[in-house]
């Protein structure tokens, strides 16, 4: 059986009205830029023969009711079908108050993005004919409260039970935390495993039979990772340079070889800002140095203050490069293991040859 279809996904909108905004000196997000730059998006995406669009999370800046009201009415106005997922933003608290919704409440105010049961955060349908998507809620709470990104076991029993019956061709998975990592040692990173979802490892276990795609975000970054068959397609975020969305194209022929071409886009300019990426380059840069800081002073590098000091300079743009995906890096003054790690995060290869396929990539499923 033949299929073809085309889609685009477009990650951590961080949709914030103007007076919904309070300033932070080290929020990367630059969420002013939130509603402009969707906007734009969407009038390029109309222009396309799409056949749907997915956002896997962080639709809201704080998970503000008249953000989600504001976005989910702008939602329906699209010619095309969109599926959602919450991420940790749109609901950063178990009770809501009259600001900020609760956990719960969620798909009430996503019922015709994906979601059929208001009482349940996750769902399945088949979205064109042979083609079926997943959408997962990774967000959680522990007994104290605290925010996690885990799936509950009634959510993985339930996940068993779809892919059990479906009997589509192809069954798409869309989900805000990471399932694979996108960056070295990301698991058991302190900075990095808070973007990862704890129990990954079983949710791959479950997947591996029938699906080959997931869609995430919440890491900001520009990334395609595999992991024995399953590749995680992880977008940055729309408020966060290098502000890029993704329009992908699935092929399927006859024989059963299948085909996806990632092609990645960018925002490069709004009335109010208009080079947005040198702008927004800057401002992470600005904002980078106790990030730096954190990097190099902690497990595994664990270097003494006075010499990360020295080095965070350098590092000024580097997780700007990080987010943009494709990145080469190294620091020739840096200490040996210094070097060596920052290394670790360029865009190659088990060669070490340069692998570039974060922005561009024709996956062979």
């Amino acid at each position: 059986m033949s299929l073809e279809f085309r889609f685009a996904v477009a990650s951590d909108l961080h949709i914030a009205l103007p007076h919904t905004i309070w300033d932070n000196p080290y929020r990367f997000h630059l969420v002013e830029v939130s509603i402009p730059a969707l906007e734009l998006i969407f009038q390029h995406l109309a222009q396309l023969d799409l056949d749907f669009l997915l956002l896997p999370g962080d639709l809201t800046q704080h998970g503000e009711r008249e953000n989600h009201a504001w976005l989910e009415q702008r939602l329906a106005q699209l010619p095309f079908p969109v599926y959602v997922v919450p991420g940790n933003h749109d609901v950063p608290v178990f009770r809501g108050d009259e600001k900020t919704i609760s956990w719960a409440d969620f798909p009430s105010y996503y019922q015709k993005f994906g979601y059929d049961n208001p009482k349940q955060l996750y769902y399945t349908c088949e979205i064109l004919p042979g083609v079926r998507l997943i959408g997962l809620n990774s967000n959680n709470f522990h007994e104290k409260g605290d925010q996690i990104g885990r799936l509950d076991d009634t959510q993985l029993e339930w996940l068993k039970g779809v892919l059990a019956t479906a009997k589509e061709e192809l069954i798409l998975v869309m989900i805000h935390h990471n399932v694979v990592e996108h960056l070295p040692g990301q698991s058991q990173h302190k900075m990095g495993r808070r973007y990862m979802l704890e129990n990954a490892p079983q949710l791959l276990e479950i997947l591996r039979p029938k699906v080959q795609l997931v869609f995430t975000g919440h890491l900001h970054v520009q990334d395609i990772a595999e992991d024995r068959g399953i590749y995680d397609i992880t977008t940055g975020s729309l408020v966060s340079y290098p502000h890029p969305y993704r329009i992908l194209h699935f092929r399927a022929d006859e024989l059963g070889r299948k085909w996806l071409q990632v092609e990645s886009h960018r925002i490069d300019s709004l009335p109010e800002w208009p080079n947005l990426p040198n702008f927004s380059r800057e401002w992470m840069g600005d904002r980078s140095l106790q990030f730096m800081l954190r990097l190099l002073t902690e497990p595994p590098l664990s270097l003494p203050l006075e010499t990360a000091r020295e080095l965070a300079p350098s590092l000024r743009y580097f997780w700007a490069d990080i987010a943009a995906g494709d990145g080469m890096f190294d620091y020739p003054n840096f200490p040996p293991k210094a070097r060596r790690f920052f290394q670790n995060f360029s865009a190659t290869g088990s060669d070490r040859t340069p692998a570039m396929i974060d922005n561009y990539a024709t996956l062979l499923l």
